[in-house]
């Protein structure tokens, strides 16, 4: 079995095409439960967010598991599996640990180091855990993910400076418009990642922040913590015709801004409106853009503006890609011993029997035996069974994964009639 990566992210795909293949998380269970009944998929976790969405999988046979997520893929977007191939990556065994890894440290992000992801990464799988579909080895290697995404951030400075989707859009518009410091910036969207864009304008010491959501409390709740005031979501046209600068971020999973919206907003003014939607599925109608006016900023838009960050920091990426290195050697070296552990178990198993099975059979001649010196005859017995399996049982787990691993086991096996 082998552990397989089938995706597309922001760098195969566009924008329009990852927001049509995105997984709520509301759906994310069943998902799970789908890819698991596939006949050569035994684990799967999926981690879809704004920048990808990845199928992560312990596999029978690759050809056959790429099959079934490519299927899985089309069911679940409705879009035909021709228009999905050409954007998808696939890797296995390193490369799928090493690509996880990546993804974990902010390597692959569409901002150098975001923090986000490793929350991301976590929610995903432990989603898949409390679906059971996670199960040994998905578990092993996302746990070493994460410890992979912590190193990368408190041993480098991968994620100094911009450091999330949230922060880069406040960053872009800045650049776009010169200062946002005096603009009326309008928030639609109460969530982590409006949170993280409010928390980054008040940072930046914009005065005129106004947040609108769909659950009022929740609105009220941040702009309180960021010293913003809060519109009812029946005032956002209201509000987009106050603005200058709009950042969209709900959770909707449908447009919230459309054309037609914008259009009644934008009667009778002449001001320039930008615009960045950093939502997907997107909450800004593509169309907008066209109207007189309003510059238009999506997630694509955002990736290709990040991608300066990148030269900036090309001393951090290497030490990132140091530790990855080290991590995937290590994942590997557990993995192997891990291997070993059935049949060590096995022999133990089969040790104590014989164990058992002799004291039950002198059980008449220890009659005489007091509880306690009987105590001490099964202490002995178990110490003397220990000692003998020490040594054989390190020589297995150190040994896993290579040739003499393979002659020492079967050795074992033959020698004890082990199946």
């Amino acid at each position: 079995m082998s552990i397989v990566v089938i995706g597309i992210n922001h760098r195969t795909g566009p924008v329009q095409l990852l927001e049509k293949l995105m997984i709520h998380e509301t759906a994310m269970p069943h998902a799970l439960r789908d890819l698991t009944l596939r006949d050569d998929i035994r684990e799967a976790v999926v981690l879809s967010t704004c920048n990808r969405t990845e199928v992560y999988v312990v596999a029978e046979r690759f050809h056959s598991a790429y099959d079934d997520i490519c299927e899985f893929l089309r069911e679940t977007s409705g879009i035909p599996t021709e228009d999905i191939a050409p954007h998808l990556y696939s890797q296995f065994e390193d490369e799928a640990v090493k690509h996880l890894f990546e993804v974990a440290a902010g390597l692959d992000s569409a901002v150098l180091g975001e923090s986000e992801i490793v929350g991301q990464v976590r929610d995903a799988w432990e989603t898949a855990m409390n679906e059971g579909s996670a199960r040994s080895s998905l578990n092993l290697l996302f746990r070493y993910a994460l410890e992979v995404g912590k190193r990368a951030r408190t041993e480098t400075g991968i994620s100094r400076s911009t450091a999330s989707m949230s922060h880069a859009a406040v960053e872009m518009a800045e650049d776009i418009l010169g200062s946002i410091s005096g603009k009326r910036v309008l928030v639609v969207g109460a969530g982590e990642m409006g949170e993280g864009v409010a928390a980054a304008l008040s940072r930046e010491g914009v005065a005129h922040i106004t947040v609108v959501n769909r659950t009022e409390s929740r609105g009220a709740a941040l702009a309180e913590k960021v010293g913003a005031r809060v519109s009812r979501f029946e005032n956002l046209e209201t509000e987009l015709s106050a603005a200058d600068v709009v950042i969209a971020c709900t959770g909707a999973g449908s447009t919230v801004i459309t054309r037609e919206l914008m259009k009644n907003a934008r009667v009778g003014i002449e001001s320039p409106l930008l615009i960045v939607d950093i939502a997907l599925p997107r909450d800004v109608e593509a169309s907008v853009g066209e109207l007189p006016g309003i510059t238009l900023r999506d997630l694509d838009h955002l990736s290709e503006w990040a991608q300066r960050g990148i030269e900036s920091r090309a001393s951090e990426v290497d030490q990132v890609r140091s530790i990855i290195n080290e991590e995937v050697e290590r994942f590997n070296n557990d993995q192997v011993q891990r291997q070993a552990a059935p049949l060590v178990a096995q022999l133990r198993e089969v040790v104590e029997g014989l164990r058992t099975s002799e004291l039950e059979r002198f059980s008449a001649r220890l009659g005489d035996l007091t509880p306690e010196q009987r105590e001490l005859v099964d202490t002995v017995t178990k110490g003397i069974a220990a000692k003998l399996l020490h040594t054989p049982s390190v020589r297995l787990r150190e040994a896993a994964g290579t040739p003499q691993g393979e002659r020492l086991s079967a050795a074992v096996r033959d020698l004890f009639n082990l199946d």
